[in-house]
């Protein structure tokens, strides 16, 4: 089912929308703005129901607030009001809501207008979704990388907690393609895709396609040692997939591995972190392949072999 956040402080009129909508949907009622922000904060929702005279803040006021960044920036917000004149439905629409629900309210209009625009959500997010993912190898694409590796730096920036950034890829992957040809290239870009995943399973990971055979992991918490030895596992794991390489340069496929953990700071740079995860990939290449190279946090490096 999907979740809509009713905000209204008519406790009235909040239970007559939740009888409309309940059958269908589940609903949640806050009583005031201030409600209204934790909820969106706890909860995810497909629709907002947003009362504009409220005592304290009104509904202007807090839908500014909500696309300030809060609330998804497709995620409907649909007014409700009993102010009917042109000029007022007009700055709610500049605000950033969909439409317009005034009182009295009649059944079948709610309904259509929450249904249609809970469809058109859905469809946005849907595409959203697939313009995110890495269409062979089922994970996020770069251009998924790059809008979240941001928010997480400035998250853990906020939490003040470790930040990690570790960059692989594929050894030797040209010849590889030369040798079997790159339909068993692909196969082997999703072994490794579907391998590493298996090993991220907290929600603050991410795991990304960089662009052609490298890839990106970013870990919040946890410090240099844990992540390292971590990160370690995953190298092997792919070497004990045992996928056989062109023998001039390999018996199997393996991953070179470059990482870096930061403390970061209100002032540090995510872009300067990311260069040295890149370096630390390029020493881990340059000294034999199929190994690790950390860079701590004080900038010591780990090395694996």
């Amino acid at each position: 089912m999907e979740n809509i956040l009713i905000i209204e402080d008519s406790a009235v009129q909040a239970a007559q929308l939740k009888t409309i909508l309940e059958d269908d949907y589940d609903v949640t009622i806050a009583q005031s703005a201030e409600e209204g922000l934790t909820q969106v904060e706890r909860e995810d929702y497909s629709l907002i129901l947003l009362d504009v005279v409220m005592p304290g803040m009104d509904g202007f006021t807090l839908l500014k607030k909500l696309q300030e960044g809060i609330i998804p920036p497709n995620l409907p917000v649909i007014l409700l009001t009993s102010l009917s004149d042109v000029e007022n439905e007009h700055h709610g629409l500049d605000l950033g809501a969909v439409d317009y629900i005034t009182k009295p309210f009649y059944s079948a209009i709610v309904k259509a207008r929450v249904n249609t625009h809970i469809k058109l959500y859905n469809y946005c997010r849907q595409f959203e979704q697939r313009s995110m993912t890495d269409q062979l190898t089922g994970i996020a694409n770069r251009r998924n990388y790059e809008r979240y590796s941001l928010i997480r730096w400035q998250e853990a920036v906020r939490l003040q907690i470790p930040f990690s950034i570790c960059m692989f890829d594929i050894d030797y992957f040209k010849m590889y393609n030369d040798t079997f040809g790159h339909l068993a290239g692909d196969d082997v870009l999703v072994a490794v895709a579907k391998t590493i995943s298996s090993y991220l399973n907290r929600s603050t990971d991410f795991f990304a396609r960089y662009g052609g055979e490298e890839f990106v992991v970013l870990f919040q918490g946890g410090g240099s040692d844990k992540v390292f030895e971590y990160s370690k596992k995953m190298r092997q794991a792919i070497e004990d997939l045992h996928i056989p390489h062109n023998p001039s340069v390999s018996q199997w496929v393996t991953i070179s591995m470059g990482g870096v953990t930061a403390l970061p700071t209100a002032e540090s740079s995510y872009e300067l972190y990311l260069k040295i995860a890149d370096t630390m990939l390029y020493d881990a290449k340059r000294n034999g392949r199929n190994r690790l190279v950390w860079a701590d946090e004080k900038m010591k490096q780990l090395w694996e072999k």
